[in-house]
């Protein structure tokens, strides 16, 4: 049984896709699909139905997933023991990130993840759409909204700290709330789907939907809202913190933090084998953004 077929075979069941896992292992469409042929006829069995808009795994292919997972585990152990290992990444490493965040947070530092991975080629799709890994063929996607489908692996990149907000302007002329209750007395800045907003207070748990005079769709046009004085806000920190540090927003009830658990995740597809380009993405963002992440510095 060939290794680099079944590694082959690994890549298309992530990535649903010959030509793509092919790419990312050098390899040619034909030769991808020669190697799968090849797999299949030394098992005696088809692994993989092929359709005009991608491929899925067969039963028999979902079986023998877990076992080919298992050899290339021991075989890559096997050639770090002895210092020969070859998991370099390299490839496409393709991905998707919300629009606001990733131009923000994302892009500045792709220069030097690139110097660092020369031989990877970065392909990113920046959406605000929540899009399906597989079905898209992306091998990672940073999200900062709750993980629904349990086929995802996440992990923690970053805290995804929000604060109430108010511009400088704003609090010069309506003053600043004193307590969550004083925001009834006050313009409210809400986005959407994100209108509850949850208070620690010394009595406990308070949780407050301010019907405002604006309702937005987009963090950013939140913040630069609040920024012009339209109201108070819920801002990220990631999204606000320039304008924080430059004085045109403060923060207001800081005595009563906001009960949030958000964080920034890097998602990609269950698999025991995780791509070593995948890998390096996830260490460097984590170690990038730090702990807390600059934004919060």
């Amino acid at each position: 049984m060939n290794f680099e077929h079944l590694k082959l075979f690994v890549r298309v069941a992530s990535t649903h896709n010959i030509s793509q896992a092919g790419q990312e292992l050098g390899l040619s469409p034909p030769v991808a699909s020669m190697h799968i042929n090849r797999l299949e006829e030394s098992l005696g069995a088809r692994l993989i139905h092929r359709t005009t808009r991608k491929v899925s795994l067969t039963e028999e292919g979902m079986a023998f997933l877990p076992h080919a997972e298992e050899i290339i585990q021991s075989v890559v152990a096997a050639r770090a023991a002895v210092g020969s290992g070859d998991a370099q990444p390299q490839g496409t490493l393709r991905i998707t990130a919300p629009a606001s965040f990733g131009r923000m947070h994302l892009m500045p530092a792709f220069k030097a993840f690139i110097a660092q991975y020369p031989a990877l080629y970065i392909d990113i799709r920046l959406t605000d759409s929540i899009v399906d890994l597989v079905e898209g063929g992306f091998d990672v996607a940073i999200r900062n909204a709750q993980l629904q489908d349990s086929s995802l692996i996440a992990k923690k990149l970053a805290v995804d700290k929000r604060i109430m907000c108010a511009s400088a302007d704003y609090v010069a002329q309506y003053g600043k709330p004193k307590t969550p209750q004083d925001l009834y007395n006050h313009q409210c800045i809400n986005q959407a789907g994100l209108e509850t907003w949850a208070f620690s207070t010394p009595d406990g748990p308070l949780s407050m939907k301010i019907k405002g005079s604006i309702r937005i769709d987009h963090g950013e046009a939140v913040r630069d809202a609040c920024a012009n004085g339209m109201g108070i806000a819920k801002c990220a920190t990631w999204i606000a913190y320039e304008h924080l540090k430059r004085g045109e927003m403060v923060q207001v009830l800081e005595d009563y933090p906001l009960i949030d658990e958000a964080a920034i995740w890097a998602v990609y597809p269950s698999s025991r084998l995780l791509a070593p380009k995948v890998r390096a993405f996830i260490d460097y963002f984590s170690n990038y953004y730090g702990n807390p992440p600059y934004w919060d510095k």
